[in-house]
């Protein structure tokens, strides 16, 4: 089974169901039952059993009775031959709390056995094709510590829904049109014209971009190009500039995040939408809708209407089109043209309330709304012995993404800012370099090359993992034993939930829980110098939570070291 936890809920349900009709047919319980859809829950004490059914309880008011005699009767009538149960016990008022059998434990080692790297994968998806859209930065700049988040959590995000049976596809919009870009040349020109002939060359734009970084870029367009665009008309010289910038900007952003461990499939230009008429065409689709009025020369979308809180514009009156123009019909592009079932968008807090807006206007286009979905994340806040951390120590300046990677591991990066989305993050510079059990990336990976070093020492002296057949699971029936296996058999349900809840973080808790069950296992039960039988059920047993950690460590995007 890919999911364990949903298969042995779907049996739980099945015996309860035949449990009922034969109570019926007996005469021990009446009819009226046959809709009732009791919760079936993983108890977090064992003493509750392995799993919990909530049936009896749901099962009172329509059939009449207390929940304790429906329990009663539903345990005379149960039949757990076959099934992934040893025993069923009435807790309370009426629970039925079930204990797993041995069958249920080597199915879930025989699992990851048979998949491998692929254990997990379940089918939700069923291939329908989903875009995630993450970082999506101006290219005007370095990327920030909020993208650095932003990349994280899209690039888990999208591993997560692979995992979950769905066609993924992981998109960067490049801002290469628009006034914030003229700004740039503008900015980029006057550096340059400074450059070679003084500061009061040229006036720096009031509102442009201030940077040092504008200034290294002038000065690698100077040396790449010398002195010869002072002599061309400003629109060519600012052209030519602003082609230059992007295309720097951009290939140092393909850099640092493919250093980051992200690939895109395509870096999607906004300067398309623009030079093949889509936009404009887009636009002339909402006027045609009269979904637009004017005012003050300026082209407004009127959102108010639509129940949004109010309107935006779409072209300014100097006749540029606005970001809100331009989103509009790349996200037609997107399930329009390009045919995606679903787009997730990744984006920072501040534009929570453009994605409310955004999503009004989603069916003037042909677009249903829920097909579109948001992953807003919270500010990140970094720290280094409790304090504030905002400028980086090698560059002295505002902490970038290079920046970060040069001061900590990829790993930690990834591992931290896989934390939960919709909560504000404190980043703890500290924590992410150490390396011991407070570190939890470091816990998981050393989890990981524990077991490693172990496999391959015993492997020396002649015992290798044996197959989940020939595993006697007598060796294994602790509770640490257990615990871990149950552990083992939750990734599929993770994955389903993760994907549900576009939450990722899910995943991040997982591994550590995953470790924290291992780490105890390996405290509470030797391997090494048992008898035969025992050795080889625990290396079983160690060798495959080894597997899921290296699964789960590769669907967050950290390395799984062998040795540490």
């Amino acid at each position: 089974m890919a999911n364990m936890v949903e298969a042995t809920k779907r049996e739980i349900g099945e015996i309860i169901a035949k449990a009922y009709a034969k109570a019926v047919e007996n005469g021990t319980l009446p009819t009226g039952g046959e809709g009732v859809q009791g919760t079936i829950d993983i108890p977090r004490d064992e003493k509750n059993g392995d799993y919990a059914s909530a049936w009896a309880m749901a099962a009172a008011k329509p059939l009449g009775l207390p929940p304790r005699k429906i329990a009663e009767a539903l345990v005379d009538a149960l039949d757990l031959a076959d099934s992934y149960f040893l025993e069923v016990e009435i807790a309370g008022p009426g629970f039925l709390n079930f204990r797993l059998s041995d069958h249920w434990y080597r199915d879930v080692l025989q699992a990851v056995e048979t998949m491998g790297a692929d254990y997990g994968r379940i089918d939700i998806g069923q291939n329908a094709r989903v875009m995630v859209e993450f970082v999506s930065a101006n290219p005007t700049g370095a990327m920030t510590i909020g993208n650095a988040r932003g990349g994280v959590l899209g690039d888990t995000m999208a591993s997560v829904l692979d995992r979950a049976g769905y066609d993924v596809y992981r998109e960067f919009y490049v801002n290469d049109a628009g006034n914030q870009v003229e700004l740039f040349a503008v900015s980029l020109e006057a550096r340059y014209i400074q450059l070679i002939r003084g500061e009061d060359a040229a006036a720096f734009p009031e509102n442009g971009y201030h940077g040092e970084d504008i200034r290294e870029l002038a000065k690698v367009f100077y040396e790449e190009h010398g002195d010869v665009y002072l002599d061309v008309d400003e629109a060519s010289r600012r052209e030519a500039l602003k082609d230059f910038g992007l295309k720097y900007n951009i290939a140092k952003m393909e850099r640092d995040l493919k250093n980051y461990g992200i690939t895109y499939d395509r870096w999607f230009m906004e300067s398309e939408l623009y030079d093949s008429g889509y936009l404009e065409e887009t636009v002339k689709l909402l006027i045609d809708g009269g979904y637009t009025y004017e005012k003050d020369g300026a082209l407004w979308l009127n959102l108010v209407d639509l129940g949004a809180e109010k309107d935006d514009v779409l072209r300014r009156a100097n006749g540029h089109y606005t970001y809100f123009a331009a989103d509009i019909a790349y996200h037609r592009d997107k399930f329009i043209r390009r045919g995606f079932d679903r787009v997730i968008d990744v984006w920072g807090a501040d534009h929570h309330g453009h994605a409310i807006r955004f999503k009004k206007i989603l069916p003037a286009i042909g677009v249903e709304p829920d097909k579109l979905d948001f992953l807003i994340m919270q500010l990140v806040r970094l720290t280094r012995d409790g304090e504030t951390v905002r400028v980086s120590k090698r560059t002295g300046k505002s902490i970038t993404l290079a920046d970060l990677l040069d001061e900590i591991p990829r790993d930690a990066a990834r591992f931290f800012f896989s934390t939960k989305p919709d909560t504000h993050l404190e980043f703890d510079l500290g924590l992410a370099v150490r390396q011991d059990s407070e570190n939890p990336v470091y816990y998981i990976q050393y989890a990981h090359a524990r077991i490693c070093s172990l496999v391959k020492m015993l492997a020396e002296e002649g015992e290798t993992v044996v197959p989940a057949e020939n595993v006697d699971l007598t060796c294994i029936a602790g509770l640490a034993e257990h615990n871990l296996i149950k552990r083992i058999a939750s990734l599929p349900e993770e994955i389903r939930m993760a994907a549900r809840d576009y939450d990722p973080s899910k995943l991040n808790r997982y591994a550590s829980d995953l470790a924290a069950s291992f780490h105890s296992f390996y405290s509470h039960c030797r391997i090494k110098g048992e008898a035969a039988e025992v050795l080889r059920a625990r290396l079983k047993l160690a060798d495959t939570a080894r597997s899921v950690i290296a699964t789960c460590l590769d669907i967050l995007g950290v390395s799984a070291p062998e040795r540490m």
